[in-house]
């Protein structure tokens, strides 16, 4: 349902660049009354259909990896824990927010793998080591690791300038198994997918229900703007 409703979010916003919609100026106070009203009918429905959904059940994160305050409004990492010396943080998204989901098997796809970026670093140190990761139910694989510098100020990745490191299939299967251990050593594997799987749907119902209150809002003020003109 909130595929579904996603959907519709995307074609609302199609159909106003479509150009065959030119309405004739003598006609266009009355008929954009209209319209506005449908569009604000269609998104209350909307609305009260997603607000109704079931939420996902509660899951905690794998120990000792806590919930960083304040992820679900913005960009960035979602989970972080210490391994020694080391800080470690992960943010997540889903692969069907990169590419154009399909149908069928292909958008089941698309829900069930997620992509890790995993960044650990140690104090004192300018560089620090990211993992790109693919993540499903049963399985984590690395596709990529670099080494990335760090701003001083934020403490946010900065977007990489220098040498990073080699094509990670381009290693030898040896020292490849090896980087598999070592994220595994610290917590990073299977594990943590039902925890962000659920995260991720929060975070999408919430990002839906904030479009449809203010695109509503912002279609509201123009239907009444329009009627004391």
């Amino acid at each position: 349902m909130l595929r579904k409703a996603l959907a519709f979010a995307g074609s609302a916003l199609q159909q106003q660049h479509q150009p065959w919609r030119t309405i004739d100026c003598r006609r266009s106070s009355s008929v954009s009354s209209a319209v506005n009203s449908i569009i604000l009918r269609s998104l209350k429905d909307h609305y009260l259909e997603v607000s109704k959904m079931t939420p996902p059940p509660k899951v905690s994160p794998p120990s000792p990896f806590t919930v960083v305050k304040g992820a679900l409004d913005h960009g960035g990492p979602v989970l972080r824990r210490t391994h020694g010396n080391e800080e470690i943080s992960i943010s997540v998204m889903r692969l069907a927010n990169i590419i154009a989901g399909g149908i069928g098997d292909e958008e089941e796809d698309g829900i069930n793998q997620l992509f890790l970026h995993v960044d650990i670093s140690k104090p004192g140190q300018k560089e620090s080591l990211h993992f790109l990761c693919g993540l499903y139910p049963d399985a984590l694989g690395i596709h990529s690791v670099s080494l990335r510098s760090k701003t001083e100020s934020s403490g946010f990745l900065a977007v990489p300038t220098n040498y990073g490191g080699p094509v990670f299939q381009d290693i030898d299967e040896k020292m490849r198994d090896a980087l598999h251990s070592f994220i595994e050593e610290r917590g990073i594997n299977e594990s943590l997918f039902p925890f962000l799987q659920a995260w991720l749907y929060v975070k999408d119902h919430r990002n839906l229900m904030r479009w449809f209150k203010t695109v509503g809002s912002l279609v509201n003020d123009r239907k009444q703007g329009a009627s004391h003109a």
